[in-house]
């Protein structure tokens, strides 16, 4: 893919962001698309986004799990942009029709009080430049079709990763924690769907420890030029599947002595 290529599907995933409306696989498009290209697609996307007057407010990281990496044929997670238009309050509502097909994800947010960066970022680095964890939700959308309807097929990571690995959305609980005040390898949370248990799961869900997904995330980034940065918010990776939220849903996590957190959709 060329420079303007990127430029181009950029463009077109912020028309079917604004729009409401997918757009075709990207992969079907440029059969020659790779990782690189994708990083530089969703580049392009952020660079469209700030222009329009976005602040970028933080990072994802996705694909930390092993069953979500079987389902998507790769081996490493990916990673995309937290922007301050896609923070919500908990137990806040959603308006009707802001996202395509929304689904949630449980995960154990980072918020950062100095920034990180470099190739040999490690758990202590992610541990001191930490202000506090506190219990999120992902809300996940996906602008672009998950199985094309002329060929059947599917997606592939590079067409997740252009589309902003899917985010769309951060819900932060109230409850704040020290990095240390708990083994967030046993911290987990019993998501509930309209008052019915839909998911369970454990933070070592995320690569064995959350604070070592963002030690791969600030290593990753660094290969782009980038670093988190200070008062960034970093969503450390899911441990459950994601649950699809149509219009009506109430969505409830509870993190035990971790915390809550909740979101409604219209």
């Amino acid at each position: 893919m060329t420079p303007d290529d990127h430029t181009a599907a950029a463009a077109d995933l912020l028309d079917a962001e604004r729009a409401g409306k997918q757009i075709g696989l990207l992969t079907l498009r440029h059969p020659e698309m790779g990782m690189d290209d994708a990083y530089a697609v969703q580049k392009a996307l952020c660079d469209q986004k700030q222009a329009d007057g976005r602040r970028v407010i933080g990072w994802k990281i996705g694909l930390t799990s092993k069953a979500m990496q079987y389902a998507l044929d790769i081996d490493i997670p990916d990673s995309g942009i937290l922007f301050d238009d896609m923070l919500f309050d908990s137990g806040a509502t959603v308006p009707a029709g802001r996202f395509i097909q929304p689904r949630i994800e449980a995960e154990i947010a980072f918020v950062m009080k100095s920034s990180l960066s470099g190739a040999d970022v490690t758990r202590e680095d992610v541990i001191a430049a930490t202000d506090y964890v506190s219990p999120s939700l992902e809300i996940l959308d996906t602008r672009i079709c998950r199985v094309d309807p002329e060929t059947g097929q599917t997606r592939t990571v590079f067409d997740t990763i252009s589309d902003n690995a899917a985010n769309a959305g951060v819900v932060l609980g109230e409850d704040r924690h020290a990095i240390d005040a708990h083994d967030l390898r046993w911290v987990g949370a019993i998501t509930f769907r309209d008052g019915e248990v839909e998911e369970t799961g454990l933070g070592a869900g995320v690569l064995n420890d959350p604070v070592e997904s963002v030690a791969w995330l600030a290593r990753r980034m660094t290969q782009y030029g980038q670093r988190i940065e200070p008062g960034q918010i970093i969503l450390s990776g899911s441990f459950i599947r994601p649950v699809e939220c149509p219009p009506g849903t109430d969505i409830h996590a509870d993190f035990g002595p971790f915390g809550a957190v909740g979101i409604h959709f219209a």
